[in-house]
């Protein structure tokens, strides 16, 4: 399969949601509810189901995990490098942080399931399930360094609850009902659409005023650095093909939607966070073959 077959629906999809959000006249709150229904219902129901039909084996993907893991905490490293490199104000630089490593769930999910169906599902959502606690933790404290709902928020993130339980139902070898699996699986086929239009509506493409050099800055971690982290990192751990290519792209996402909802409900530069999201999503169009080009 080409690379230009691989992403082609997935960019189409996000594309169309774009599109049908400024043309459409269906209003924000019809947007709103599609992103509340992919993300507390549908994409648990996606993850749950991967993980729970998959015997993992963590001895084979320790490497995987420890690739992701050391990538992610660098884009970390590198974010809050911007503090001391950029002179903006202090909210400019907490809210845009997060979008250095954060990531977006749906198209790693549809890029993972196109690319090796379940079993790159599977290994992707045992990488969302693990880096989502990590991610929104270091989100957080840069909004926020004394947060005192910081355990409570990442214990009842649906994300992790739905891959943690679905390790759980795996490890346990606990069969899972063919109706109910039935269900699980058309639920999870309808969150890879319907998040994919919700990442089109919410794009926001007018241009940035202020604070170009640090937006550059987290662009460039996130959609260069971190990738070449995963890649050079996964070749000397000797990873499987299919795990080089899982924590290439994984880390190669663009950053995930909800950061827009984060800064905004603490307080920070939402617009700023807007840019940087839409900007992100645009420019993977073209890393994103790039870096699937160098792992195939």
């Amino acid at each position: 399969m080409s690379i230009f077959t691989l992403l082609f629906p997935d960019f189409s999809l996000i594309l169309i949601g774009f599109l049908l959000a400024r043309h459409s006249h269906w209003g924000g709150h019809f947007w709103a509810g599609v992103e509340k229904l992919v993300y507390f219902l549908l994409f648990p129901a996606l993850l749950f189901y991967t993980t729970a039909r998959t015997r993992f084996d963590f001895h084979a993907t320790g490497h995987l995990l420890q690739t992701g893991m050391i990538a992610t905490i660098a884009g970390m490293l590198l974010g809050w490098l911007a503090k001391y490199l950029f002179k903006t104000p202090p909210r400019i630089f907490e809210s845009g942080v997060q979008t250095a490593f954060r990531f977006n769930s749906y198209i790693a999910l549809a890029i993972a399931s196109r690319l090796a169906g379940d079993q790159g599902t599977a290994l992707m959502a045992l990488l969302i399930g693990f880096m989502v606690p990590l991610c929104n933790m270091a989100a957080v404290y840069a909004l926020a360094h004394n947060s005192g709902r910081l355990l409570k928020e990442i214990a009842s993130n649906p994300l992790v609850v739905g891959t943690a339980s679905g390790v759980v139902v795996s490890l346990l070898d606990i069969p899972l009902p063919e109706g109910i699996a039935a269900t699980l699986s058309r639920l999870g086929n309808a969150a890879i659409a319907l998040g994919l239009l919700a990442v089109g509506a919410g794009m926001k493409v007018s241009a940035i005023h202020e604070a170009k050099g640090i937006a550059a800055y987290f662009l460039s971690v996130k959609l260069l650095a971190l990738p070449a982290i995963a890649l050079l990192l996964g070749r000397w751990l000797n990873l499987p093909a299919l795990q080089l290519q899982i924590a290439v792209i994984f880390c190669a996402l663009p950053t995930a939607s909800s950061a827009y909802v984060l800064a905004a409900r603490m307080g920070g530069n939402g617009p700023f966070v807007a840019f940087l999201i839409s900007a992100s999503t645009v420019l993977s169009v073209l890393t994103l073959p790039l870096w699937l080009a160098l792992v195939h």
